[in-house]
């Protein structure tokens, strides 16, 4: 049995991209492995959110998470910043990151560029952080986005690095998980790239059926078939990429078929998958309105998480501070 770990960013609400992406996919892997899902609230801290943002933000992913079918009798669910044991790992890791390999991180730089104003020590040290999430539970698998396999190797880089160190075998290399599906990329409505927060090109979880219907109807499709049997423009390629994870068989070959016929009316294929949008994710909609007023039930969620991530965070400082040197007297 593998132990994998995956996190979360409250940086605003779950969109299809995550859901049909990862943490379906998520939901069955629990089943296999022993999990760590946790809400990465510290990580949050490097866009300096104000109390009020940050506290609803971890209450609506929680409710997500659990909406969306994470177990937690059967996983562990927790909130990073219910676990200061990964904070000590983290200034543990930091002794020996070096300020040249975070500088040519690629977040990093990107994070550099846009907020010029507030280039902070977290966010040079992010992927620290993430590895001490990582390893604090002795991962061996991580599921990541194309995005976070840099930070993924870097994990590996510190492991190693420890390792080396004190001359102890401690910290297993962890690899990317990889589902028995292949993971689905989810592209955003603005015909290009893949859906995403900051894109602002996203359907969300939580969005209500007008919402939905008024996204999807602004979808680029601009282009129409020259000619019967044209290549598919990416922007068209990306609706019937979303269809294909909402929309039956016969009503993708439909379409497919009116696109290659040069038949096909835009108006009519995002209707169709404004509506087959709505019939997959209301039911997850409605679960995170009764999961997120259930306040007792999200309490003893986040409770009965701290304790069993407490319990494989302690056993691992406790083992590094000895490997370390840090010693009783």
């Amino acid at each position: 049995m593998e132990t994998v770990v995956s996190g979360i960013r409250p940086t605003g609400n779950l969109h299809l991209g995550n859901y049909f992406g990862m943490v379906k996919n998520s939901v069955q892997m629990q089943y296999e492995n022993r999990c760590f899902f946790f809400i990465a609230d510290y990580h949050s801290l490097t866009t300096h959110p104000n109390p009020a943002d940050l506290h609803g933000r971890v209450h609506q992913v929680l409710a997500e998470y659990l909406a969306c079918g994470i177990d937690p009798e059967v996983a562990t669910l927790y909130l990073q910043s219910d676990v200061p044991q990964t904070a000590e790992l983290y200034l543990f890791l930091n002794m020996s990151a070096y300020l040249g390999e975070l500088e040519r991180t690629a977040s990093f730089k990107e994070k550099a560029r846009s907020q010029t104003e507030n280039i902070n020590a977290g966010l040079l040290t992010y992927p620290v952080l993430m590895a001490a999430d990582i390893i604090i539970h002795r991962a061996t698998r991580v599921p990541v986005g194309k995005d976070q396999v840099q930070h993924l190797e870097m994990t590996r880089n510190f492991a190693n690095r420890f390792n080396n160190l004190y001359k102890n075998e401690y910290f297993p290399e962890p690899q990317v998980y990889v589902f028995t599906k292949d993971a689905i990329k989810i592209p955003g409505l603005d015909g290009s790239g893949k859906m995403g927060k900051s894109e602002g090109n996203g359907i969300y979880l939580v969005d209500t059926d007008d919402q939905i219907r008024k996204k999807v109807m602004k979808a680029v499709t601009d282009i129409s078939p020259v000619e019967p049997n044209s290549p598919m423009p990416e922007s068209i390629q990306n609706i019937f990429t979303l269809m294909d994870v909402v929309s039956k068989p016969d009503t993708i070959s439909f379409f497919k078929e009116k696109f290659n016929d040069c038949s096909i009316r835009y108006g009519d294929l995002k209707k169709q998958l404004a509506e087959d949008i709505i019939l997959s994710v209301s039911p997850v909609r409605e679960k995170i309105k009764d999961i997120y007023d259930n306040t007792d039930y999200l309490r003893k969620v986040v409770e009965q998480g701290k304790e069993k991530a407490h319990e494989s965070a302690n056993k691992t400082i406790k083992e590094v501070r000895e490997i370390i040197g840090f010693k009783p007297f």
